[in-house]
Formats: C-alpha cells, structure tokens, sequence
C-alpha cells in the first residue's frame, strides 16, 4: 500500500510521444485499450443520446412563448452549440495538459486547491452515477412507449439493461466500445441522414406521429424575455453532458494516448455540435410545436423520412443508444475514482486494475449504486431528471476557471487568447449551472446541493485515515534496521491427528519456541476430554509442551487471547504467532459441516492482541489410485 505515490503529470508540451502511424503492433496490454472509433463508441454515447433529449428541452421551454417563442430555437441552439466549441477546445488541452486523465478533478487540483478539487470530483462522480440512472430510464421509457405492456415491469427491465451494460463492462473498456459501436453508428447515420433528407424538402413528408396529439403550445403569448431564454438555453445544455468523459479516461486509449483522445473529443463535439444545429434547422424549417406523448425527434423523423421503415430505425436507434449511454460513465467514473484513491481520498481497492485494464471495483460499485437509483426511482425517468446534469455544470465552470489560472501560469503563446476563451466558457456554464439549479431546486436540486459538500466530507474523512495509517507505518521515513528477536509459536489444539502433526511440523519451521494450548471446559466432559487430551500426548511425545488454559466462559477465543497477553506481559521483545491449523474440504459444501473454530479463534486474537495470525490449511482431497490399490490388495 503506497500512500505518498503520485503519478507524475507532464506539463503542457512535453508530451512528445511517438507518432501514431499504425504500422506497430498494439502491445499485449494496448490490446486491451481505446483506439479513438472506439473510445467514441464507449465515452460519447451520453453525449450523442442527448440529442433525443437536448433539443426537446429548449422547445418545451420556448413553447411558453407560443409560436413566437419557437422562433428562436436556433438562436438558443447556435449558443449551446458555441459552448460546446469552447468546451470541446477546453478539454482538448486538458487532455494535452493532464495526460493521466481526471480531467476537471486534475485541473482543478493543481490551479485551485484540494478543497475545490474534491468539490470537482464530487459533482464528477454525482453526475456520472445520475447519467447511468437516467439514461437506462430514458431508454426504457422510450421502449415502453413503443410497447405499453411492458410498463408494469418497465424497474425490472430497468435491472436487466444495466445488468446488461456492467457485465460488458467488466470484460474491459475495449469489449464495451466493440459492442456500442454498431447502436452508434447507426444511430449517428439515422440522424445525419434525416437532416440530409428534412433539408430537401420544403413541406414534411408525414406528420402522422403527431396526429391526435394535443399541442403543449402556448397561444396567447408574444413576448420573449431574456429570462424565458436564459431557461431554455440552461435546458439545452443537457445535450452537453458528456463532452468531458474523454478528458476523464485519457489513461484507457492507446498509445499515443494524449492524441488519440484529443481527436476522439473532437470528433465528439462535431457531431454533436452538426446534429443539434441540424435539429434546430429542421424545428424551424417544418414549423414544428410540441406535442403530448410524441418526441421532438420523433416528430422530425416523421416530417424528414415519413411514417415509414424510416422512421422506425430512428425510433428504435435512439431506444438502444438512450438505454446504452450509461456506457460513457463506465468508462470515466472508475478511472477518476483510481485517480481519487491514488491521493487517498477513496479507498485503494479502487485503484486496483484486474485483467483486460477493468477497473472492476469501480464499475461494480457504480453499477450498484446506480441499481438502488432505479429501485428508489422506480424505473421512472421523471423522477431522476431534475437532479441531472446540475454536476456536470459545476465541474464545467471549476475546469474551465482552472484553464484560466493555468494559461495565465504559463504564458506560452497565444496564452490570452486561451484564457480569454475559457473565461468566457467559465461565465456560461456558471450561469447555466445556477439557472439550472434555481429552477429545479425545488424538483429535487436540493438533494445535490446538499450531496455535494457530504462527499467532500467522506473524501477528507478517507483521507484523514490514510494519512493516519501512513503516520503510524512511518512512511517516507527511514525505518530502523531489521533485527532479530525470540519467535514464539502458539498452536491451539483440541486432539491428536494429521491435522496437529501438520501444525506442530510447521510451528517448530517458524519459531525458536513452540507451545501447544487447549482449551478446558468448566465441565465433566471438558475434564475428560482434557484428561484425555493429556494422555494420549504424554505417549505420543512430540517434542512440544501442552498447556490447558481454563475456559470458564465456554469460549474458545478469549483463553488464548488472554495467554498471548501473558506471554507478550513475561517477554515484550518476542514476537508471538498463532498458528491455526484448519481443514480444507474437498468440496465446497463440505464446509458447512465444519464448526468454525479457527475463525472464532482467529478473530478474537486479531481484534484484542498484536500477534500474528498464520492459519494452516490442511487440504483433503481424493485418495490417491496407487493408495486405494495397496489397500485393496
């Protein structure tokens, strides 16, 4: 356990790494990371889903305006779309800059400080965990719309997808990315194309899928102010959650990692950036309104390709890759809480790597995590909705402030430009993060507000242990020289066999001393067995003391605790170990008929003495065929 190692990061401009010429062979362990098509696939799908949802949320917003406000559905959308422009570059030297990935919690943690650092990754993490619960929802709320029979078991099928999504997960970020490539593609080319075809028409082909709907239109306003705007453009920035995976999971792509990642977020901002201002073109251009039951983008599908197999592939398109999107937190979440447990301010295990680079204990507890959301949300996407996207916002504005700090460090050229464009960045997403939090707030904002600064407190209470523990382990210290000192072994046992001729052999391997304890029982038949204990020892001789130790409690653990006190009270310079010999069935349920006395007593000396615990496993397996044949003869 290291607690004081650091992965060094490289400041901007020395990350020279060799040219991606794909002529050399990935290496064992490159395998098992992104090439930039994949990392689009496994880190972009929350981000190209948003595109169902983005548009939507400034239309149902401006429809308070009437048609009026509908009217400036591009202009919104042509903002939301210059932020991601200014996100996408942000993070494009984010990536450049903090090569070991983390992305807002890196920046965050060299330009602004600790505390603001793990304010950042608290809402990293809230959002991330959030982004799971809805998007397996949202998709599955779109499958129960196609398919209302399924909506009285819409949590159990909420279970399943995200069952789904971990278990690919857990084969490694690559498998993930082989297995979301096809929903993506196909769900990017669905809309591309209906753009394509909405531009060429002057009139919808079919506006079936409305029919019959009522209007959510407001008709008696006229009147746009700059409130009602500042809403609807906070509501479309939902179409941005995500941008920031890849600046997050730079450490998951092969090598050169840095640029493959660099052009991965910008392959994800144009075509984010190309469908939402596709979207809002096609919103004006067909006059669209809201409508109960249908969505925006169904609605568009209807008007480009008519009510026809075209528009089911859309529709079933935006089903999978809503349900799939929680994929990008999969692939960003376990990698910044390595991060957080390499500084110590989440337990280590998360730091650990199994095969295939899987972060296995942060996608498990993410995914189980997310699983009480759907369980206390009831598969209900509405519930969800108003605590998302408010984390994403924060670590936009810390990240992009922190960019702001670091051009002004730095100097390089063009440094004013930069920072100048990551000001202006710092302005919107705060605006956009207090616009969003006010209006929800009473919707369930409230429980984030008050999340944040608790998991700011688990951090530092993490962090506090960790530093106590390296306190008392010395670490970064010279420790003093190893010297040798009196080994002492203490062998419970309660009668003769294989099994305390197994132990004794290995007791007088490890100590200089030996000492076989037993426990007596206040009783008749503890007499007995003691005496007969006794006994049989005498004659078999082993060559090792045996001590009853009285138990008048009838416990098993405490005698012995109490005899290490004694022996480390009579000889502090010794160092005392307590073997425990057990035995190891040949099968698993045999373990049930097993009394448990080694753990009992292995858990006593553990928890009340400093001793050593060293528990022996005697295995019984199948005799073996040349024993078996003796015998027979």
């Amino acid at each position: 356990m290291s607690l004081l190692a650091h992965a060094h990061q490289r400041p901007e401009g020395a990350d020279e790494e060799p040219p991606d010429t794909g002529a050399a062979r990935p290496s064992a362990e490159d395998r098992h990371r992104l090439t930039a098509p994949q990392g689009l696939a496994a880190l972009s799908l929350d981000a190209m889903a948003s595109v169902a949802y983005g548009p939507e949320a400034i239309v149902l917003v401006l429809a308070a305006a009437g048609a009026y406000g509908l009217g400036f559905t591009l202009p919104v959308t042509f903002a939301i779309a210059a932020l991601l422009a200014v996100l996408v570059a942000s993070y494009r030297q984010v990536i450049a800059a903090f090569p070991d990935g983390g992305g807002s919690y890196a920046v965050a943690k060299r330009h602004l400080g600790r505390r603001t650092s793990l304010v950042t990754a608290a809402s990293l993490v809230l959002d991330y965990v959030l982004n799971v619960a809805v998007s397996v929802t949202a998709g599955v709320a779109a499958l129960t719309s196609a398919f209302p029979s399924l909506y009285a078991d819409r949590l159990w099928i909420c279970l399943g997808v995200l069952a789904l999504v971990t278990g690919v997960n857990l084969r490694g970020i690559v498998e993930s990315a082989k297995w979301f490539m096809v929903p993506t593609a196909v769900f990017v080319g669905s809309v591309l194309t209906m753009i394509v075809a909405g531009l060429l028409r002057d009139a919808p082909a079919s506006t079936e899928a409305a029919a019959g709907h009522a209007s959510v239109l407001a008709g008696n306003a006229t009147s746009v102010g700059a409130l009602l705007l500042l809403k609807a453009f906070a509501a479309g920035c939902s179409a941005l959650t995500g941008v920031e995976a890849v600046a997050n999971a730079v450490p998951a792509f092969r090598a050169p990692a840095q640029r493959r990642a660099q052009r991965t977020e910008v392959a994800l901002g144009a075509l984010l950036g190309v469908m939402l201002t596709g979207l809002a073109v096609l919103i004006g251009r067909f006059h669209l309104q809201p409508v109960e039951g249908v969505t925006v983008l169904a609605q568009l599908a209807d008007a480009s390709l008519g009510h026809n197999w075209g528009f089911y592939v859309v529709q079933f398109a935006t089903v999978v890759l809503l349900a799939l999107a929680a994929n990008t937190s999969f692939g960003g979440l376990p990698v910044l809480m390595a991060l957080l447990a390499r500084d110590n301010y989440l337990p280590h295990v998360f730091g650990l790597k199994a095969d295939r680079q899987v972060h296995r204990h942060g996608v498990l507890a993410l995914a189980a995590v997310s699983a009480l959301l759907l369980v206390f949300s009831g598969g209900d996407v509405n519930t969800l909705v108003p605590l998302f996207a408010i984390g994403v916002f924060v670590g936009f504005t810390i990240c992009q402030v922190g960019m702001v700090r670091h051009w002004r460090q730095e100097r390089s050229a063009g440094w004013r430009g930069k920072a100048l464009l990551n000001g202006f960045g710092a302005l919107l997403t705060g605006v956009s993060a207090v616009v969003v939090t006010a209006t929800k707030f009473e919707e369930g904002a409230w429980l984030i507000a008050l999340a944040l600064p608790l998991m700011v407190l688990v951090f530092e209470a993490v962090h506090r242990s960790y530093g106590r523990i390296g306190e008392r382990l010395g670490l970064g210290r010279v420790p003093e020289a190893p010297r040798r000192c009196h080994s002492v072994v203490v062998v419970p046992v309660s009668s003769l066999s294989r099994l305390t001729s197994k132990a004794l052999t290995a007791a007088v391997s490890l100590g200089d001393e030996v000492i076989a304890v037993t426990a007596v029982q206040p009783d008749a038949e503890g007499a007995r067995a003691a005496e007969t204990l006794r006994r049989d020892w005498e004659l078999w001789n082993p060559g090792v003391g045996l001590v009853e130790l009285p138990a008048p409690t009838r416990a098993l653990g405490r005698p012995i605790v109490a005899y290490v006190h004694e022996l480390t009270d009579r000889h502090p310079d010794n160092r005392v170990t307590v073997l425990i010999p057990e035995v190891e069935p040949a099968h698993v349920w045999q373990r049930l008929l097993q009394n448990q006395r080694g753990a009992v007593v292995a858990h006593a000396v553990r928890r009340d003495t400093d001793a050593v615990i060293c528990r022996l496993r005697f295995r019984i397996g199948a005799e073996p065929a040349a024993r078996k044949a003796g015998t027979r003869r």
